[in-house]
This record gives C-alpha cells, sequence and structure tokens, in this order.
C-alpha cells in the first residue's frame, strides 16, 4: 500500500518539530500510561489510526494524537526514535521498507502469505526496538485506475494490457511513486512499463482522482479499497502479475511500549485488527472520501457497530 517519500527540508521540519511536541510522559486518571498515536499522511491512515485511539480510549488510555505527520520517511523513524508509540501499517509495504537496507540475496522478502510476511516483519522489527501485533483481516493495496474511456480504447482490463500503450501515457500519484517497488519501479521492473511522463499528485487523494476525471493523467494511482474508483466509473486494473504482496493492515508499536503497559493494551488493539475487514475499510474510507464525514465520527461508529466501545 504503499503509502508513499517527502525527501529533505519538510521531513527534517516535521521530524524535529516532533521532537518538540511529542515527547511526553504521564498517564491517565486510570493509571494508564499515554499513547501517542501517529498516522502517515493520507485519509486510510487517519481512520485506522482513530480506530486503535479510540479503543484505547475507551479502555482508559489518554490518547495524543500526532495524525498525518507526512510519509513513512518521517514516520517509522519517529516510531524508531520514541516520538511516538503507534502507528497503523501494512505488512509488505512496511517490510520492504525497513528490510532495504539488508541488500543483496539475504533482504528479508515479502509475499502473498500473510502470515510469513508477519513472521518476517517482526524479525526485521525486532532489532529496531519494534513490534507488530496481530495483523487484520483488511488488505489495502496499490492499485492503477483509468477511466472507462481509456479502458474501452485500449482494451484494458489488467496491468499487462498497458504494455503496448504505456509510452504514449502519463502515470499520476504520489511523489515517491518513481522510487517505490510497489509503485512505477515495481511497474517497470515486473511489467516492463515505461510512462511517456509522471505527474506528482498526491497519495491516492482528490487530486490524483481529479487529475483523471480530466485527463491530465492516463493512470491513477489508487489504493484499492478506495471506494472513489465505483464512485467515479474508473477500472482498476488488475494486478495479473502480482507485483503487490500482503499488505494486511497491523499495527506497530515501540517495543517497550508493549513490555510495560497493562496486559489489556495489546488485547484491545488485536481485538479492533480482528474484526477489521477490506469491505469495512472500504466502507469507511467511502464515509469519509466521498460522504464526507469525519474520520474521527466514522471510526467511532465502527466501533460501536462491532461492539469494541460503548
Amino acid at each position: 500500500m504503499t503509502r508513499l517519500l517527502r525527501r529533505g527540508a519538510p521531513a527534517l521540519l516535521v521530524l524535529l518539530m516532533l521532537t518538540a511536541a511529542c515527547q511526553s510522559s504521564g498517564s491517565s486518571a486510570s493509571g494508564k500510561p499515554t499513547v501517542r498515536v501517529g498516522s502517515t499522511n493520507f485519509t486510510e491512515q487517519t481512520i485506522l489510526a482513530e480506530l486503535y485511539a479510540q479503543a484505547l480510549e475507551a479502555n482508559g488510555y489518554r490518547i495524543e494524537r500526532r495524525l498525518n505527520l507526512g510519509p513513512r520517511e518521517v514516520v517509522e523513524p519517529a516510531l524508531e526514535s520514541n516520538q511516538i508509540d503507534l502507528y497503523p501499517e501494512y505488512l509488505a509495504t512496511l517490510l520492504t521498507f525497513v528490510g532495504k537496507g539488508s541488500g543483496g540475496a539475504n533482504a528479508p522478502a515479502a509475499s502473498s502469505d500473510p502470515a510469513a510476511t508477519a513472521a518476517t516483519l517482526q524479525s526485521v522489527l525486532q532489532p529496531k526496538g519494534i513490534t507488530s501485533l496481530d495483523y487484520a483481516p483488511a488488505v489495502d493495496n496499490e492499485g492503477f485506475a483509468v477511466t472507462k474511456a481509456t479502458a474501452d480504447k485500449y482494451h484494458l482490463t489488467k496491468l499487462s494490457d498497458l504494455a503496448p500503450v504505456a509510452s504514449q501515457m502519463v502515470l499520476g500519484g504520489p511523489p515517491e511513486c518513481p522510487d517505490r517497488p510497489f509503485c512505477q519501479l515495481g511497474l517497470r521492473d515486473t511489467y516492463g512499463l515505461n510512462f511517456k511522463e509522471f505527474k506528482p499528485l498526491d497519495t491516492g487523494g482528490p487530486l490524483t482522482v481529479t487529475a483523471l476525471e480530466g485527463n491530465q493523467i492516463d493512470v491513477g494511482v489508487l489504493f484499492t479499497s478506495d471506494a472513489v474508483i465505483a464512485a467515479r466509473n474508473f477500472v482498476l486494473l488488475a494486478d495479473d502479475k502480482h507485483l503487490q504482496l500482503a499488505d494486511n493492515v497491523v499495527p506497530v508499536v515501540r517495543a517497550d511500549f508493549v513490555s510495560k503497559a497493562p496486559a489489556d493494551f495489546k488485547t484491545t488493539l488485536n481485538a479492533v485488527s480482528a474484526k477489521l475487514t477490506t469491505e469495512d475499510l472500504t466502507a469507511m474510507n467511502k464515509a469519509v472520501g466521498v460522504d464526507r464525514k469525519e474520520p474521527r465520527e466514522v471510526a467511532g461508529a465502527w466501533l460501536r457497530d462491532k461492539g469494541l466501545v460503548k
């Protein structure tokens, strides 16, 4: 999913602000520790962060929300350096990100098997002082969509169908896409696709949707759980060569925080993950992205509906 690199000064500024603003301690009236919950910079992440945050709040934890911090290049280091305690992630995408430093044939690899990917991820996170909790059935991969008119014109149903025409097309998506193994880099290496141009837009958001509808781009990077695909009658091209892997939703937490927290910290988060399906995630994304509801409101309604909070 990938979820995705602003380099240089903006990321540094966010980290400096985090250092000043996020260092906190203390506990709630119940004696449970304060949890600093972060997220990366797109709507689904805010929804997921709210799910985990509100479930913990209902169990007596005080929450400091550090949402929309930026791409993974900002948020994962913030977790490592004790500036946040928890944020929602995706198995294969995070494993690819944290494992890239290994290099060569021994680099840890994600797969389409969520259990195997989760086990490998845990082993890679451990030296960083991070642990992943139970992953959800919900999966969100990076997807590539075209308008119905484009699909009809070029007879497109799957990504490999782009091979004869990609050189005439503009790909649009998050600024990080050209360097990401599940985005433009993966399209080149797995499918042999070389686009005429890449247009940096946003991370599966309104800029990409508007550009796709307005024919400013031909192929847009959207998340597969995004309800706007059906709402705008876009065609999501099938990943017939399996570029995307097991990107199940998973909360990642500082290991030292887990070791000191009460037992209900893990059980509360795992209970949320256990009930979260892809269909649920798509519906919540629709409620926020299409119906214009607030992420906090949508997350709270889902938690109540599932009996996780009162």
